[in-house]
């Protein structure tokens, strides 16, 4: 045998690999990896190493795996069979904590690649392999379009100079932010024939006016110190303040706050409300945090933000409101420590305490306007939401409250989902079985706990939603958690609509599947503008110093998201472009039509 072995091979060979005491009874072996891979015990406990033996183990791969871990090969180190991956291995930190990219790993099992495919340390690895290669975006299926329009309306060195080098050559490596901004590109075709000066807009729109990065330290309760990195990207202020939120999760890059920075912006715009683009956050992860912890944080970020935001009192007017990992009990920190280093008492933050500042309905806000946004594709589909099987993704305050309204509107949303897995309860979730998902998220614990008390109801660890019977799918989890595979899952079984409760949940390919399949797919930029609709009424609020009740809210709210719809397809409609695609292609239209005008008007700045 040779010392490397392609893993994606599909011809069976026979590997000599060490074998712990007690792992001959096939009981101790994954119940996926008996007939693929063996399990090779590993010595977790730092105790003296027992004598091991050899065994011959037969392996086969799937046709599947061979292209999902393509990067992996086998290799002898020290004397035993180990799984390497070979672009952590040239591009990745050398980190012994990243042994596929310095020692290997010895546990061969399918759960160990996976987890290894998932983790930040092999993304970033990807990512520096992609820059170092300097060609562009070759995994983007259709990135030259422009250049075919642009032939028409200007020459082809302007175009090189600009949108290519811009965002081809400039941040190679910034996946989502391209994959934003590509999304939008398709969808621009017709208005760039149309009207060429917006060329000129384009290549402004997508620079943001002003990037922030700054590290911050803190210390935790066992007085070890600690540094993270905060962002806020200032992405476009041409139709008023910056607005965005501030996102604490280990994902937090400047690719991934670039791209909710502008999707941002022409979710606002799509708004009608007088708001510009933002966003910001840390690779600060709460979850596991203390109280103090995250309070000093919080504390230590707000010492370098506060320079970059605020209403009144410095040049750049920036209100920044909550996002994954802000909620509340974050806002109300970061706010009492602008407070005490500006000494100013100003509605800068949201959503804070109803007490002092919070419109009713804030919380809700975003799930809502979901549904309400599903209701109007439906409606113009002659259809209604009673008795429709809705498949909903996450279990946050967006996924949770709009499972709430689809129960409210005779809906039978029957899945939710955090990072550890999904539920399924065939019958549909209650108002009471709601509160009991509440209660278990409340206190950190497993989806899995539900079933306890409902039996019928079934858990699937470490697996998503989209393998279930639906006829609208809700993803409102986060970006890029519904893929290919996902999407022709839903379409095989018959789901008719999908609208995107988070911001870009679906991939270009999943978007791609969605349109060959002529189902409706309502972006995420129009579906869940009910959060920064609301956070807009709540300025105005807090300016004229009164409150709103929950039912002026809510009908405000449905007007809205009802003028969002109707926007989009009229925008569509203007374009030529039909249905199913008119919402997707209307959003990105409509939106870009209002920025790009009141860039035009104040010149090039």
């Amino acid at each position: 045998m040779t010392d490397a072995t392609a893993i994606g091979t599909e011809t069976m060979e026979e590997i000599d690999l060490e074998i712990g005491p007690g792992y001959d009874d096939a009981t101790h072996f994954d119940p996926g990896a008996t007939q693929n891979l063996a399990l090779i015990a590993v010595n977790d406990h730092g105790m003296k190493p027992t004598p091991r033996k050899k065994k011959k183990v037969v392996k086969r791969w799937r046709d599947e795996w061979a292209e999902t871990y393509k990067w992996a090969h086998v290799a002898v180190h020290e004397g035993s069979h180990r799984i390497f991956c070979s672009v952590c291995k040239e591009y990745g930190r050398k980190h012994r904590r990243n042994p596929y990219g310095n020692e290997g790993s010895r546990n061969m099992q399918m759960s160990a690649l996976e987890e290894h495919n998932n983790s930040l340390l092999h993304k970033e690895a990807l990512r520096l392999q992609m820059a170092s290669r300097d060609k562009g975006l070759g995994f983007i299926e259709r990135p030259l379009y422009v250049k075919d329009i642009l032939r028409q309306c200007t020459n082809e060195g302007y175009f090189q100079q600009t949108l290519s080098s811009s965002i081809l050559r400039r941040d190679p490596y910034e996946v989502e932010f391209i994959q934003s901004v590509q999304e939008v590109l398709h969808s621009l075709e017709p208005v760039l024939a149309k009207v060429p000066q917006y060329v000129h807009v384009l290549e402004r729109l997508v620079e943001p006016e002003r990037v922030v990065i700054f590290k911050v330290p803190w210390v935790d309760d066992k007085g070890e110190a600690h540094v993270n990195r905060g962002f806020r990207v200032q992405f476009n202020q041409a139709l008023g303040p910056y607005k965005g939120g501030l996102r604490f999760h280990p994902t937090v890059n400047l690719s991934v706050v670039k791209f909710l920075a502008f999707e941002q912006t022409l979710k606002n715009s799509l708004s009608s409300l007088s708001l510009g683009g933002g966003k910001g956050g840390s690779d600060f992860n709460p979850k596991g945090k203390s109280e103090n912890e995250i309070m000093r944080f919080c504390y230590s970020f707000m010492d370098e933000l506060y320079r970059h935001i605020g209403p009144n009192q410095v040049p750049i007017f920036d209100t920044p409101s909550g996002d994954i990992g802000v909620g509340p009990r974050e806002i109300g920190y970061l706010f009492g420590q602008y407070r005490r280093l500006t000494s100013q008492y100003e509605g800068m933050l949201g959503p804070k305490g109803i007490q002092w500042g919070l419109s009713n309905l804030h919380p809700e806000a975003t799930g809502y306007g979901v549904v309400y946004f599903a209701k109007e594709v439906l409606a113009n589909l002659e259809k209604d939401l009673k008795d429709l099987r809705c498949v909903v993704s996450g279990a946050g305050k967006v996924a949770l409250y709009a499972v709430e309204k689809l129960i409210a509107f005779g809906a039978v949303p029957i899945t939710i989902s955090d990072t550890r897995g999904y539920l399924l309860d065939e019958d549909g979730f209650d108002r009471t079985k709601l509160g009991l998902i509440r209660e278990i998220k409340a206190h950190n614990n497993s989806l899995g706990e539900y079933t306890k008390l409902y039996p019928r109801a079934k858990y699937f660890d470490d697996m998503k939603p989209w393998t279930v019977k639906c006829d609208i799918a809700f993803p409102c989890a986060t970006q890029n958690e519904l893929n290919h595979a996902d999407a022709m899952s839903l379409i095989n079984l018959g789901c008719q609509v999908i609208i995107e409760g988070a911001n870009m949940p679906c991939t270009a390919e999943a978007i791609d599947v969605f349109r060959k399949s002529k189902v409706w797919f309502g972006p995420g930029k129009a579906a869940n503008a009910g959060g920064v609709t609301i956070q807009g009424l709540e300025m105005a609020q807090n300016t004229s110093y009164v409150q709103w009740t929950a039912e002026e809210v809510d009908m405000r709210l449905q007007e809205v998201m009802r003028d969002i719809h109707q926007k989009i397809i009229k925008a569509a409609q203007d374009y030529g472009i039909g249905n199913p695609e008119a919402l997707l292609h209307g959003a990105n239209i409509a939106s870009f039509l209002r920025v790009a005008q009141a860039m035009l008007e104040q010149g090039c700045v």
